[in-house]
């Protein structure tokens, strides 16, 4: 990607719809030339977006759609790129496009640009994801895909969207739950506030049991986060619990004979003897006094 192409994608949607590179001048419309213009297309010569990021349509909100277009008309034009001769193919307003066919129109008003398949791409994820009625998953899957199929970083996709790093983070990170957990949230069975604690769960099965409990219960985001702090505090002591016991077990008694010397200084000292020993025979002694007088009492005693 070139960096004049960069510099354009960080203004947004509209500074990629706007630039002078992606106009068309065309004389095969309307017998004039047309230079970002709008210009009345027939429905039959328009062809869907093979990078449209969005595979679900809400059935009752295009015809309630279509009945407003039926009576007010395409207010906002659709943007379509030259494919050929009397071919277009939709770069953004599929929906009022698909609209307008349940309308009945045979025409409707349009922007005609000129982009490749890089470029239309782009233009259908970021204006995918400026529409408000995306889920938390659409919007996440579109991110990514800006990402790796355009080359951006977390900071050029937060200027092309108008987003901070932190939000288009927060959102990729949504990808990292469970197919069952991102279909809940596609489904709008719950949030993205909602599924974001579940983020912080080591294990899967426990991410879906909580998401069973979430559904059922209706937690608020708040209750979810100290239910998930819950869980990962009992699983923190109960491996704090396992490593003790595994501690223990691997702590060898000492021999008898290492018993008996113990004691055996001991007595002979008349004082408090430590005596350690791993498993491979190294070890240490540790002789307790009470005073420097004790000291040098024992240090008598071990000078005979």
């Amino acid at each position: 990607m070139s960096t004049k192409k960069k510099a354009a994608l960080g203004k947004g949607l509209s500074a990629i719809l706007e630039s002078p590179e992606t106009d068309i001048t065309s004389k095969d419309i309307s017998g004039n030339y047309v230079v970002g213009a709008v210009a009345n297309l027939k429905v039959k010569y328009i062809e869907a977006n093979p990078f449209q990021p969005r595979d679900r349509f809400d059935e009752q909100a295009l015809e309630e759609l279509a009945e407003s277009i039926k009576h007010q008309g395409i207010i906002q034009p659709l943007t379509v790129r030259k494919m050929g001769y009397d071919q277009y193919q939709i770069i953004s307003g599929e929906r009022r496009l698909r609209a307008a066919k349940m309308a009945g129109m045979e025409e409707v008003p349009t922007y005609i640009r000129v982009a490749n398949d890089e470029q239309m791409l782009e233009m259908a994820l970021v204006e995918n994801i400026q529409r408000e009625d995306l889920n938390a998953m659409e919007v996440a899957i579109s991110y990514k895909r800006l990402m790796e199929e355009c080359s951006l970083s977390k900071e050029q996709l937060g200027d092309v969207v108008g987003k901070n790093r932190t939000t288009v983070t927060n959102y990729l990170r949504l990808l990292r739950l469970p197919a069952e957990i991102q279909a809940a949230i596609q489904d709008e069975k719950i949030t993205m506030g909602q599924a974001r604690p579940l983020i912080n769960l080591k294990e899967e099965e426990m991410q879906t049991e909580l998401l069973h409990e979430i559904i059922r219960e209706n937690l608020s985001s708040r209750a979810i986060e100290q239910r998930v702090k819950e869980i990962n505090e009992g699983i923190k002591k109960q491996d704090q619990g396992e490593e003790s016991q595994s501690k223990a077990k691997k702590k060898q008694p000492l021999p008898r004979r290492y018993t008996e010397i113990k004691e055996s200084l001991a007595g002979k000292l008349e004082t408090e003897i430590k005596l350690s020993r791993n498993n491979k025979g190294k070890g240490n002694i540790v002789i307790t006094f009470e005073s420097d007088e004790d000291l040098e009492r024992i240090l008598a005693l071990i000078d005979k």
